[in-house]
């Protein structure tokens, strides 16, 4: 027995006779025993870039050729990347910029990277007081305009005669929610530059963002463009079991555990991201149960999981009014409205927006809001005769609601409607 093993038990006598239980204790005693299948969880995170990136060895190259004048003190192209969620885009930006960086600091050069997620950052002026603080510049988190920080940022690079080369990931999330004013204007912080100054490397899921650009912006971003193509099984395969060799013990994964995780990934359009993530959770769920090997079983049974989790990413993410109409639809559902024709639907949506202060969409803008949710999978539309009293739209929800519950408790202004009644259960009820 370990020196923390006698801690434990020591620590569950003085509970027995305290007259306490522990109600860990179970799972602490699983933990020390059960055989071990995670040799090293790290290489199993999202955010891990590995030494060798399997079947990305053309797009490695063709960045670093594109960004390479940089190590010459140069300004490179600004590029574009674009392809779909689990193409490696990331991975590759981050790998050329970690092997950048190493030359840079070796050959002494005045040149930095910045890797920044637009999603994560939220807003434009987390945006350029990231840009800010990765040379240098300290900005508060509040409290300064935007034109300010931009002014900041844009001094400095002039005054340190530096080169930084900026990944923006996930721009199109930017874009959507602010416009392209900012990015118009990275892409001509350089004019009044002689030296040094900013390299932007644009990476987008969206395949169709280009289109939203403004054509000047379009014309200084895509200088270069990089398309990443979906992985097939059999690329995902290799991509797992280089992942696996370096996670897990030997013997506690088998190249069919592999091959099913790749094989069910290649289904959701060649996504690595995936395919990683269900072979790390499958592994957890088999290691939770005290087995010594990931089987089958426990692969379908983190399918669900992530199937689950996804569904809550997608819906936290939404726009506040496309979340207001789906509160909408899960307040008439769990009173037992169901399918509810659109015009009873757009009642009841201006009835929650009043509820909590907000300005109601017209009627035109929430029905495209309901047709970008039957896009995604959300809830269906379909057309319907109502006789002689004309067409309209009957709406069903395709989401469980229990899962739809799980968001609005997430959301601390959306929570306090969960309870609420609408006008058009209590009219149909009394009808």
């Amino acid at each position: 027995m370990n020196n923390y093993s006698k801690k434990i038990q020591g620590l569950n006598l003085q509970l027995k006779k305290r007259g306490v239980e522990d109600p860990l204790q179970d799972v602490v005693k699983k933990a020390l025993e059960r055989p071990k299948i995670f040799k090293d969880r790290q290489v199993m995170r999202s955010d891990y870039v590995p030494g060798t990136l399997p079947h990305r060895s053309d797009h490695i190259r063709r960045l670093g050729e594109i960004l390479s004048p940089a190590l010459r003190f140069s300004r490179a192209s600004n590029v574009f990347i674009y392809g779909k969620t689990g193409t490696g885009k990331t991975a590759v930006v981050k790998y050329v910029f970690n092997r950048f960086r190493e030359v840079a600091e070796l050959e002494g050069l005045p040149l930095y990277f910045s890797y920044i997620n637009c999603r994560i950052a939220g807003t434009e002026y987390r945006v350029l007081a990231e840009l800010c603080e990765s040379i240098g510049v300290k900005v508060p988190f509040t409290g300064l305009s935007k034109a300010e920080v931009f002014n900041r940022f844009r001094n400095s690079l002039r005054e340190k005669n530096i080169i930084l080369v900026a990944s923006l990931d996930e721009i199109d999330v930017l874009v959507k929610n602010y416009g392209d004013n900012l990015l118009y204007e990275l892409t001509r912080v350089n004019e009044s530059f002689e030296t040094g100054g900013l390299n932007i490397v644009g990476v987008s899921n969206d395949l169709h963002f280009k289109e939203s650009l403004d054509p000047r912006v379009l014309s200084s971003l895509s200088e270069e463009e990089l398309v990443f193509h979906p992985y097939t099984a059999l690329e995902l395969v290799d991509i797992l079991m280089e992942r696996a060799a370096m996670a897990f013990y030997p013997g506690t994964v088998s190249e069919e555990v592999i091959r099913l995780c790749a094989a069910l990934a290649a289904q959701e359009h060649g996504d690595a991201r995936r395919a990683i993530d269900l072979l790390r959770v499958a592994a957890e769920i088999a290691e939770r149960s005290g087995a010594s090997i990931v089987e089958e079983k426990h692969v379908r049974l983190a399918q669900n999981m992530i199937e689950r989790g996804r569904v809550f990413e997608a819906l936290s993410t939404l726009p506040l009014h496309s979340k207001l109409v789906l509160t909408t639809l899960y307040l008439l559902a769990r009173n037992d409205l169901n399918n509810p024709t659109s015009g009873i639907l757009y009642e009841t949506y201006r009835e929650v927006c009043s509820l909590i202060g907000m300005e109601p969409l017209s009627d035109r803008r929430v029905s495209m809001l309901i047709s970008e949710l039957d896009m995604l999978g959300v809830l269906r539309s379909e057309v319907v005769s109502m006789g002689r009293y004309g067409r309209t739209r009957r709406i069903t929800l395709m989401t469980p609601i229990d899962e739809i519950q799980q968001v609005l408790e997430s959301d601390d202004l959306l929570k306090t409607l969960i309870n609420h009644r609408p006008t058009a259960v209590i009219k149909n009820r009394s009808s």
